[in-house]
């Protein structure tokens, strides 16, 4: 119960604004490195490309690691939490047809953070490709398979 308490929380004030960047984070359910198998992570990856191509948002930058996602995004034309809710049905349905399970791949809801006009952003996106350096899974970001960012 505590954990659907917490996801209400963060939908307490959360407003859309069109053409505001966000930073968004995103954990798996109970935190289990789902995507240490890099070919799952390809799957939301391509999800993420679809969500873009309909127009709902723009990627700037974003870095899967095993248990959560980093997605700094421009928000488009629809909703935050329509549009994280549609991107997170239609990933987990993917996954965990690839893998073979069933039950939630993420936790439920989301953090979102809204850009700031005086934050550095492309500093935001360096800090978020730069996140397996931080946790030791590589020693040259070239070297993780799952990010992009606009500015490279």
């Amino acid at each position: 119960m505590h954990q659907f308490a917490r996801s209400r929380n963060l939908r307490r004030g959360r407003f859309s604004e069109e053409g505001r960047p966000y930073l968004l984070t995103l954990c798996t359910a109970l935190r289990h490195p789902v995507f240490a198998d890099w070919r799952l992570g390809r799957i939301v990856v391509n999800e993420m490309r679809a969500v873009e191509s309909r127009g709902q948002l723009e990627s700037l930058a974003w870095v899967i690691m095993p248990d959560h996602l980093h997605w700094l995004i421009l928000l488009r034309e629809e909703a935050l939490g329509n549009t994280m809710r549609d991107f997170k049905s239609s990933a987990a349905r993917q996954v965990n047809q690839v893998r073979g399970a069933t039950g939630a791949l993420w936790q439920v809801g989301f953090h979102d953070h809204a850009v700031r006009r005086n934050e550095d952003i492309q500093a935001l996106a360096r800090y978020i490709v730069a996140n397996p350096l931080r946790a030791g899974l590589v020693t040259s970001v070239g070297d993780y398979p799952l990010w992009d960012a606009v500015w490279l």
